[in-house]
């Protein structure tokens, strides 16, 4: 009987130490989901709820494998198509680009890619070359904040914080932003359970036009080499297509240095090299890298310059690419050399004066590079296996509903106001 009693108190006794066990446990996961729950309303958002970090993010949500991987800036994420690319030659792509993402960036993106999969090629847009130095802390974290977490990108933190950036605010981004709980807006909350799904593999579209001719963004006289000129001789009156004032692309970014200046913030200069500049050691050795990456992972890289009427690429620049290509053996496409074979018009192919193209001129860039990645390096048509054929399907699908969208909203509204 007594042992009875003294089994049941230890059966009491480790129930109740299950149960307070238990409690801990329950309440140390309280916590953290609320911390990580505060953090994720805390994270800027852009306007119509794309995530800062949004492209870089949306890449994990994929399912297959890709025989082309694209990596650079916004060269790339707005000049070239992978669904058109898929409907046309069968090509499946996938664009790993982010707003001016630097060298070292890129090389740390495509180092994460291949922890998951072995493309046949990569393409590099190599714009970023003229930059040598990290250049503004929005632009690391569109890049790197929604990158999964790994030695990859600690690494990639590392090499791209600039002065006063602290790796600690990259791990707990609530360090960094926890000011904002202040500044919430509506979309903080309406965004807060899912990010909004913005591009197509990694391409972002765009349907309006804004000519190089009406707009004060871009000085197309050093491509195209004439004045735009009314018929008189005078300079023309800038004006946007709605009748508005142009929307500067760089506003956000020169209003968030404004506020650090009088902050006292150290914010650097931008370092784009000028003509006749030789590109700095820190972007060309992480070209080096990117290289034998793909040499060692039996993928071909190809070295591409999309057109763009800014910033300049000057002759010297295009000296350097062209003689490092030569140098190891490696492909390089100058599409500023291409205007006239792929049909590239800056009045009626790019959505804001000449800096990106729109969808017609993404197009008519990826109707070009797919010929050639199919004619000359031998990327299959996967158009007869099924199973991506009806992924595909769906993508295209999601695809031709935004276009039909911001056709509608231009139809409206004169201008594109959700995309």
């Amino acid at each position: 009987m007594e042992k009875g009693r003294k089994k049941q108190r230890r059966n009491e006794e480790d129930m109740k130490r299950a149960g307070k066990i238990a409690t801990a446990v329950l309440s140390a996961a309280a916590v953290i989901a609320l911390f990580f729950g505060f953090q994720r309303l805390v994270e800027p958002k852009y306007a119509n709820g794309i995530f800062e970090g949004n492209f870089t993010a949306e890449y994990y949500e994929e399912t297959t494998e890709h025989d082309v991987i694209f990596v650079g800036d916004c060269e790339v994420y707005e000049n070239f198509d992978p669904i058109y690319l898929w409907n046309r030659y069968g090509i499946t792509s996938y664009i790993r680009g982010n707003a001016q993402q630097l060298a070292w960036q890129s090389y740390y993106i495509l180092e994460d890619t291949l922890r998951r999969e072995k493309p046949k090629a990569v393409v590099y847009n190599v714009q970023a070359l003229t930059y040598d130095e990290p250049q503004r802390e929005e632009y690391n974290r569109m890049a790197l904040d929604h990158m999964e977490w790994s030695k990859t990108k600690y690494d990639a933190i590392r090499a791209s914080m600039c002065d006063g950036e602290k790796m600690l605010d990259y791990i707990f981004p609530i360090l960094r932003y926890h000011k904002r709980i202040l500044e919430l807006s509506k979309e903080d909350f309406t965004y807060y359970l899912e990010r909004r799904h913005i591009t197509h593999n990694g391409y972002y579209m765009r349907v309006d036009v804004l000519p190089a001719s009406q707009s004060d963004v871009a000085d197309p006289t050093w491509l195209l080499g004439e004045e735009t000129e009314e018929e008189d001789g005078t300079e023309e009156e800038v004006e946007t297509d709605f009748g508005g004032d142009i929307d500067d692309p760089w506003a956000d970014i020169e209003e968030a240095e404004e506020e650090a200046e009088e902050d006292g913030a150290n914010v650097p200069a931008p370092a784009q090299s000028a003509a006749g500049e030789q590109f700095g050691s820190l972007p060309m050795s992480y070209l080096d890298k990117m290289r034998a990456l793909c040499e060692e992972n039996g993928i071909r890289l190809i070295l591409i310059k999309a057109p763009s009427l800014a910033p300049q690429w000057y002759e010297s620049d295009n000296e350097q690419v062209a003689a490092y290509a030569e140098k190891y053996k490696l492909p390089y496409i100058n599409f500023y050399e291409l205007l006239e074979e792929t049909g590239i018009d800056f009045e009626t192919d790019t959505y804001d004066g000449g800096l990106h193209m729109n969808l017609n001129g993404a197009d008519k860039l990826s109707e070009y590079l797919g010929g050639v990645l199919q004619g000359q390096y031998g990327i299959p048509d996967r158009r007869n296996d099924s199973a991506l054929s009806a992924l595909y399907a769906e993508k295209t699908s999601f695809y031709e509903d935004m276009k039909k969208k911001q056709q509608e909203e231009l139809r409206i509204y004169g201008e594109i106001r959700n995309y």
